[in-house]
């Protein structure tokens, strides 16, 4: 009797045969592979992101309160900080409304990159002891995130519909553009790094500093129009567009705060996005061909 050589435990096989459940090491064959293996374990798949869900909240009396506290926390800050205070509130209408846009996006995007990186450590348990596709915890993590970010979405909507301000505009089809390319950025980086984390633990502590440069370098409390104003158009303008997040937030502002439909606005948002989707994909692809070269030794560094 053999057994499926899978770098940390064996299946019996009852034709006595020697079969690896590595995937093969095609760049396209090894891809397909990769999404075939994922789609047999969707179920799975499931379980682990309502896991994920659930061990956010353990023991916690106030439950899912908590993922709504944190960004209404923040807003009210930035709200009075930079809104009162430093009267941002003057030159951008619907202030509120322009803040928890940019911040609900914000809260998907670095809840994504910031668990995903952490999720193949976090379940080394799990995968030294069975096979099955090491891709499956970092996507299990998009899945979490995501439900965390329809309850702060649907709080922004009943905001924007009670202070009058529904999204009904023109623009609105620019909101499922920016999430698809909002989750192919976020999860194509997060898929990356949480491999280079097993080899390297100081990566999961240096994403928490790029995403908060990456936070301050978007859009997110200041209008675009600030940037326009500081930087002229020139190459800095260019060079600061270059950040994928930035369209993306903006795509979400431009769909959400319709106050702020006569603000300016970076030409081509739209081909920008569509421009971010494409490198994404290919990033992605990446991404998972550099995963699996990485994944054989992940029992033996967890």
């Amino acid at each position: 009797m053999t057994f499926v050589d899978n770098g940390s435990s064996g299946v019996p096989l009852p034709d006595g045969e020697l079969v690896t459940a590595a995937p093969p090491k095609g760049a396209i064959a090894g891809t397909r592979y990769s999404v075939k293996a994922l789609y047999a374990h969707r179920e799975l798949l499931g379980l682990l992101v309502r896991r994920e869900i659930k061990s956010r909240y353990k023991d916690s009396s106030l439950g899912l309160v908590w993922s709504l506290l944190r960004p209404l926390t923040m807003l009210l800050i930035y709200y009075v900080a930079i809104g009162k205070f430093l009267g941002a509130e003057r030159s951008i209408p619907q202030f509120a409304i322009f803040v928890f846009t940019g911040l609900t996006a914000w809260g998907l995007f670095s809840d994504i990159i910031s668990s995903s990186t952490s999720s193949i450590v976090a379940n080394s348990g799990l995968i030294k002891k069975v096979y099955l596709p090491r891709e499956i915890f970092p996507l299990a993590t998009v899945g979490s995130a995501g439900f965390n970010f329809l309850v702060q979405f649907a709080i922004l909507l009943l905001a924007t519909i009670a202070l009058g301000q529904a999204p009904l505009s023109p623009s609105l089809w620019l909101l499922p553009l920016s999430l698809v390319a909002l989750l192919l950025v976020a999860f194509s980086v997060g898929l990356l790094l949480s491999a280079l984390n097993v080899y390297l633990r100081d990566v999961q502590h240096l994403v928490e500093v790029l995403l908060l440069v990456m936070f301050w370098a978007s859009p997110i409390v200041y209008s675009y129009q600030f940037v326009h104003s500081a930087l002229g158009g020139g190459w800095l303008e260019q060079l600061y567009l270059a950040n994928p997040f930035t369209p993306i937030v903006l795509g979400f502002q431009k769909s959400m705060w319709l106050a702020g439909a006569e603000q300016l606005w970076p030409p081509y948002l739209e081909l920008r996005l569509a421009v971010v989707c494409l490198v994404s994909l290919a990033f992605l692809w990446l991404a998972q061909r550099i995963f699996a070269k990485l994944e054989g030794n992940f029992a033996q560094e967890l």
